[in-house]
């Protein structure tokens, strides 16, 4: 099945890029990043910035921009049968040098699991003035860490804002 990522949320404050690989068959569905119930990141979210959950997508939205986080997947296509990573072939990535020149203001590059960081470092050639770090994927198959063990390690974009105060 032929898949196309989403126009990237981003403002031009931004100082943090979370990238995930490609949406999923029920965020495809629902246009909207991480629409699947049983993916953790927008709990993540409203955990770290201690925000009210709600299924408001705006709302969601919201809360990454005004904690100047641009979110987007490091590919812009793919053919995938079903929703995993290990399933994508021919993929296309989206054009980083573009986004990156765009909001100058981006430091680190947060990688939403292995799969995510595996492609961008195969296609995409940066400078090393980005610092890049990968995070457990907060999909739901990957079952072998809890949503505690992913909110620690997740919790460093709280670290990351200090470094970059607006």
């Amino acid at each position: 099945m032929e898949s196309y990522s989403f126009e990237p949320i981003a403002s031009p404050n931004a100082t943090i890029l979370i990238l995930g690989t490609m949406p999923g068959i029920k965020s495809l569905e629902l246009g909207q990043y991480y629409g699947h119930k049983q993916n953790n990141f927008w709990k993540l979210v409203f955990t770290i910035f201690k925000e009210d959950p709600t299924n408001d997508y705006e709302a969601k939205k919201e809360i990454l921009l005004k904690n100047n986080i641009a979110l987007w997947d490091v590919l812009k296509y793919c053919d995938r049968i079903g929703s995993l990573d290990s399933a994508i072939k021919n993929e296309i990535t989206n054009d980083f040098e573009a986004f990156l020149k765009e909001h100058i203001h981006i430091k680190t590059i947060l990688f939403n699991g292995q799969k995510a960081a595996a492609f961008f470092k195969k296609y995409i050639q940066i400078s090393d003035n980005y610092k890049l770090i990968t995070l457990p994927s907060t999909s739901p198959a990957n079952a072998s860490k809890s949503f505690d063990t992913k909110l620690n390690e997740w919790e460093v974009i709280l670290d990351l804002q200090q470094d970059y105060p607006n």
